[in-house]
């Protein structure tokens, strides 16, 4: 199942068409993305019965909005790709290395995203499979986790350096967390709709040159071992988002530094389940 949202409501997708799932069950499901994730089950059952008519909305693939748009926590790793380890000068770690990317930044798969203004201007990017939890989840054996997630989308930790750099030990959370820098979609494609989820082309493009690209399957901690670490300290709930780290390629780590201006445009791309695609205006005061 691919599960998007139009106008605030939650569609299922199917090729260049779409269900909306309030109208096509009469009702029997609400129109709200939040709350069919809290009840994953029972949606998945009915999606799979759907009919070819019930497929009756031509989709706009640039109308469609973020998949999961109120979560509730929003987790991210660092360094879980050891190419990009190396670039930032680390080893790869034998711990996941975890913070937050705050709710509020969460936006959707076609956005323009404001530059923050004078010292905080170092905004950079990092292209990410994000994994969706969809049900609550404590304390899940690895080999139990990929059960409890609802599917995958696409997310961009956008990240702007200077804030999120600053201070001994230096934080992460608000320079990670401006408005627009969290955009994610274009849909939320369950784990049965891939060949091997753990194995997904990944890439990220500036102005069309591909300055990211790897395979998950280089994770160092992939998402089955990701939900297992994070649910044995955290419950996990449904609608959460893990940002699951980014391959190597980012901007700082160029030599020159290279950081995002006005009128760039970036596009992430995820095999098997699309692209999303940010422009970049000045300036955010």
């Amino acid at each position: 199942m691919r599960l998007g949202v139009l106008d605030g409501r939650a569609v299922v997708v199917r090729g260049d068409r779409a269900a909306d799932v309030r109208w096509a069950s009469k009702g029997r499901l609400h129109p709200d993305p939040m709350t069919l994730l809290a009840d994953w089950p029972r949606l998945r059952e009915w999606a799979a019965a759907l009919p070819d008519e019930a497929y009756d909305i031509p989709l706009d693939p640039t109308a469609l909005e973020a998949p999961v748009p109120r979560p509730r926590q929003v987790f991210a790793i660092a360094l879980n790709y050891p190419p990009h380890a190396a670039e930032a000068g680390f080893t790869p770690p034998e711990e996941p290395l975890v913070f937050t990317k705050f709710p509020a930044c969460i936006s959707g798969p076609h956005t323009t995203v404001a530059l923050p203004k004078g010292k905080a201007g170092k905004v950079d990017w990092e292209v990410e499979l994000v994994a969706v939890i969809g049900q609550e989840t404590y304390r899940v054996s690895e080999d139990r986790a990929w059960g409890c997630v609802a599917g995958l989308t696409i997310g961009q930790d956008l990240s702007e350096r200077v804030v999120q750099l600053q201070g001994r030990p230096a934080q992460f959370s608000l320079g990670k967390s401006f408005p627009g820098f969290g955009p994610t979609g274009p849909v939320l494609v369950t784990p049965d709709e891939f060949d091997d989820p753990d194995d997904l082309e990944i890439t990220g493009l500036l102005n069309g040159e591909a300055v990211q690209h790897d395979r998950t399957k280089s994770m160092i901690f992939p998402v089955p071992e990701l939900v297992a670490r994070l649910s044995s300290v955290v419950p996990l709930l449904p609608g959460d988002l893990i940002f699951t780290g980014t391959p190597a390629g980012v901007g700082n780590r160029m030599d020159p530094p290279r950081y995002l201006t006005e009128d760039d445009e970036l596009v992430s791309r995820i095999e098997g389940i699309g692209e999303i695609r940010q422009r970049f205006t000045a300036v955010h005061l």
